[in-house]
C-alpha cells in the first residue's frame, strides 16, 4: 500500500457536512469475512460528533477489522458504512451496489484519519519532513505553508523542538506522536486509532495517551480500538465490548467495567482487576489522570 496515495485528503478548514445531531459514523449490519471465517457478524454502531468511542475485546475478536473498514482499508461484504452522511466504500447504480472507484472512496473519507499499532514513519525523512509529505503530495501545499502547518501540529503533540530529528533518534512514543501529528495535519472531522501504544514500551505510554486525552477535550471524534482500560474508563463517552465478531455489550464506562453483567465480558476485565488494583474499586473511584 502506497501510505500517501492511499492518506484522504480533507478540506483546508473544518467544516462538517452533517447536521449537528447527526452521527459522523454510522455502521449497519457489518459483516466482513476472509475465507471462512467470519470476522464481523453484523455490527451496528453510531458515532456522534465530539463523542469518544473506546472498542475493547480479546485478540481475534475483530476490533482492528472494524476500525479499518471504518477507513476503507478493507472492503466490508454486507452492510453500510457511512461518514458523515455518505456511504462508504460502495454507490448505488441503476438500483444496484456497485464497488466504488477509488477517487469516490477517498472523496467520502477525506475527513478520516488513522493512527496505527506501528508508526510508519519514513526513516529517510526528519519528523518535520514525515508530517509534511501528504501536505505537499495529496494536498498540494506549498512548501512554506506546509512546512508552518506540520510545525504547528509538532507543537500539538509536544515534539516542536524534534523536528529535525530522525525517527531512529526518537523514542517509540515520540514516533507515534509524529504519527498522530501526520494525521492532524490534514485537519480531519474523525481520528481512529487502532492499539496506538500497543507497540510501545509501559513507561512510553503515558505521552501518546496524553496526546489523545488532549485531543478528547478539544472535542475530536474518536473510536479508538485500545487494551488501555484506565484510559477507556476515563475518557471515553461509551465502550463497545466486541466478542466474536459482535458487540457483544455498550454503555458508559461506568456501566461496561464497573457493572457488567456480561459474563464473557467480566471474564475478560478480570485480566485487568487481577493485575491492577484500580480496577477492584472501579473505574470511576480512582483519581484522574
Amino acid at each position: 500500500m502506497n501510505a500517501i496515495a492511499d492518506m484522504p485528503s480533507s478540506a483546508s478548514t473544518v467544516a462538517y457536512d452533517t447536521p449537528r445531531g447527526a452521527p459522523l459514523i454510522e455502521v449497519r449490519d457489518l459483516k466482513k469475512r476472509f475465507g471462512e471465517v467470519d470476522v464481523l457478524r453484523g455490527v451496528d454502531l453510531e458515532i456522534a460528533r465530539s463523542e469518544v468511542v473506546c472498542i475493547i475485546g480479546p485478540s481475534g475478536s475483530g476490533k482492528s477489522t472494524l476500525l479499518r473498514c471504518l477507513a476503507a482499508l478493507e472492503t466490508y461484504d454486507q452492510g453500510d458504512v457511512r461518514i458523515e452522511g455518505e456511504l462508504l466504500g460502495y454507490s448505488e447504480r441503476n438500483g444496484k451496489r456497485v464497488r466504488a472507484t477509488q477517487s469516490e472512496i477517498n472523496r467520502v473519507r477525506r475527513n478520516v484519519g488513522m493512527v496505527f499499532q506501528q508508526f510508519n514513519l519514513w526513516p529517510h525523512m526528519t519528523a518535520l519532513g514525515n508530517v509534511m509529505e501528504a501536505l505537499l503530495r495529496v494536498r498540494h501545499l506549498s512548501r512554506d505553508e506546509a512546512r508552518r502547518r506540520a510545525h504547528a501540529m509538532l507543537e500539538t503533540v509536544g515534539l516542536a523542538h524534534k523536528g529535525e530529528a530522525y525517527p531512529s533518534k526518537l523514542s517509540g512514543g515520540q514516533q507515534q506522536r509524529v504519527a498522530i501529528a501526520r494525521a492532524l495535519a490534514m485537519e480531519p472531522h474523525i481520528m481512529l486509532f487502532d492499539e496506538p501504544t500497543s507497540a510501545l514500551d509501559p513507561e512510553l505510554v503515558g505521552e501518546v495517551l496524553q496526546v489523545m486525552k488532549q485531543l478528547a477535550r478539544d472535542g475530536m471524534t474518536m473510536a479508538v480500538v485500545t487494551h488501555e482500560m484506565g484510559f477507556a474508563a476515563q475518557v471515553a463517552d461509551k465502550v463497545m465490548f466486541i466478542d466474536q465478531g459482535r458487540i457483544a455489550v455498550q454503555g458508559k464506562p461506568r456501566e461496561v467495567f464497573h457493572d457488567a453483567g456480561q459474563p464473557r465480558l467480566r471474564q475478560f476485565l478480570q485480566n485487568y482487576f487481577d493485575r491492577n488494583a484500580f480496577w477492584a474499586r472501579g473505574p470511576d473511584d480512582a483519581e484522574p489522570q
